[in-house]
């Protein structure tokens, strides 16, 4: 009988789901000796947040075939390990959707009416009717920063409340936004406009930040801002200056840079809410997300596929080892698209010009979108739910094979178009030595391996753009590695690509931005 580890505190529908098929052990607080033994046996490991699942943790497991994640976040796992050793990770990505949901609601009416200053005026004796005067819902307008599986819940919810919702989501088209009844609109716009805005994105490279001193001097005077997402998201010390300066009328968070959460100036503001990160704490999501990742877990051991696979394609090792460097290859250039243009995206299409790769162009298809979506998407996005994920978000996607178009002299190529805003933007990439190049962006010729931190530019060509670019780098202590640089013509438009060994600050970023003839640059992470 197959033999599962739980490692935490599991809803007893999971356990009972889990019972009928392997033998269950509970492992929490149980010793090392204990747990060494255990981990020779485990087919299966399911974990929360608390437990690190490392590389010397699954190398202590030989007979360890799946692990699963109880929630959604798989930080606390060494995925590389996981994968190098052929294990599969689930997750239950949709279990908590509405319990975050509903907990956000029940924030924002907390600060439309002042519910926790006025239950503390009570208990402190007083009776404090006038001092509390809030604001009613109705009428007054949601942004909603990510409109995702929690955002969307969180808008139909709104909307029942007869609020007005705009939302901003790179990957949510504003027709698919306006099938929900909501209004897709620019971040500025969205944050200028809004009675109270929401977060819901996960913590990436792009969205860590991002609500700082800047973003919320923008906001609409004496608006609150709520968060459930991810506490990265907020520059928590920008939000107490803009609470202390009026420019917001309260906040509520539910997650938070460092958990639990020190003693520090936000556990003491009177205009901030505080809750430790409930979203999900209900009976129900608990126990959905326990069933979900047993059922995962079970399938997994009896040879299927699960539902939400975080590291596995279903491909036998043939397939995979042929395949692998050319999904990999479309993922890459999904990833590089998304952090370089960052425009909500229409549609998608692939051209693959290897007969090689063409062999498998669905699976091209969502390996491409696993890297296109992953930077702002609130769910766990892998090669099975992807192609879901884009229909979700209204992106229309396709491929096609062309081998009769390849440029002389070179194999394996695949190009990716992307549609958004009316125009038509390209990325190409090709299998070269094993390794996954780029070699054109928007008709530049380029060739860099696609790996590593990048900086890109477009500008206009003029002398001593790479000297002043270089000084700039060399100023903020960040080594360049190579550089590449496509143009149209003598004195025209060009793109140019660096590598760096370490990420620009936002100040050296705008400090390249500053310089003649310098257009956009934008730092791009391919991993």
């Amino acid at each position: 009988m197959k033999q599962i580890l739980v490692m935490e505190p599991l809803a007893q529908e999971g356990l009972n789901l889990l019972a009928t098929a392997a033998r269950v052990t509970i492992a929490a607080g149980a010793s090392a000796a204990d747990l060494a033994a255990l981990l020779e046996q485990a087919d299966a490991l399911l974990v929360r947040s608390k437990t690190r699942v490392t590389a010397e943790l699954i190398a202590a497991a030989p007979r360890l075939r799946v692990i699963g994640r109880v929630g959604t976040g798989v930080d606390n796992i060494d995925l590389e390990a996981a994968t190098h050793r052929g294990v599969v990770v689930v997750n239950a990505p949709y279990g908590n959707t509405v319990s975050v949901a509903e907990h956000t609601l029940g924030l924002m009416l907390a600060l439309a009416r002042h519910i926790s200053e006025a239950d503390r005026s009570m208990r402190a004796g007083r009776w404090e009717k006038t001092a509390f005067e809030g604001t009613q819902l109705r009428g007054k307008t949601l942004g909603l920063i990510g409109l995702g599986r929690v955002g969307a819940a969180v808008a139909r919810r709104a909307l029942g409340l007869e609020m007005k919702v705009k939302a901003h989501d790179a990957f949510v088209t504003p027709e698919r936004a306006a099938q929900m009844g909501v209004a897709w609109v620019t971040l500025d716009e969205l944050l200028a406009s809004s009675d109270f805005v929401s977060l819901h994105l996960p913590d990436t490279e792009q969205t860590r930040g991002m609500i700082g001193a800047r973003e919320l001097a923008r906001m609409k005077q004496g608006a609150y801002l709520i968060n459930c997402a991810r506490g990265s998201l907020v520059d928590e010390q920008a939000l107490l200056a803009a609470l202390d300066s009026g420019r917001l009328a309260g906040a509520a968070l539910d997650v938070f840079s460092r958990e639990p959460l020190p003693d520090c100036a936000l556990l003491h503001h009177p205009r901030v809410l505080l809750t430790p990160h409930l979203g999900a704490s209900t009976v129900e999501a608990q126990r959905d997300s326990a069933v979900d990742v047993a059922r995962q877990v079970l399938t997994v051991l009896e040879g299927g596929v699960p539902e939400y696979p975080v590291n596995a394609p279903a491909l036998s090792a043939e397939e995979l080892s042929a395949l692998g460097p050319f999904m990999d290859l479309a993922r890459r250039l999904g990833q590089f698209y998304a952090q370089w243009s960052g425009n909500h995206v229409q549609s998608v299409e692939l051209i693959c010009c290897s007969e090689l790769a063409g062999q498998r162009t669905d699976l091209l298809v969502s390996s491409l979108l696993v890297g296109l979506l992953s930077a702002r998407a609130e769910e766990g996005i892998n090669w099975i739910n992807a192609q879901w994920a884009a229909r979700e978000r209204g992106i229309a996607f396709a491929a096609r094979l062309e081998p009769d178009t390849m440029p002389s002299g070179w194999t394996h190529w695949i190009e990716l178009k992307v549609r958004t805003n009316g125009e038509m933007r390209t990325v190409t990439g090709a299998v070269l030595r094993g390794e996954p190049h780029i070699v054109q962006v928007n008709g530049y010729w380029l060739d860099f391996v696609a790996r590593g931190m990048l900086l890109v530019s477009e500008h206009r060509e003029q002398p001593g753009i790479l000297g002043r670019m270089g000084t700039v780098l060399g100023d903020a202590g960040v080594n360049i590695h190579f550089v590449q640089v496509g143009r149209e013509e003598r004195g025209g438009a060009g793109l140019l690509v660096m590598g760096l060994d370490d990420p620009l600050t936002a100040e050296a970023l705008q400090q390249v931005l500053a310089l003649p003839s310098i257009r956009t640059a934008t730092m791009v992470r391919l991993g």
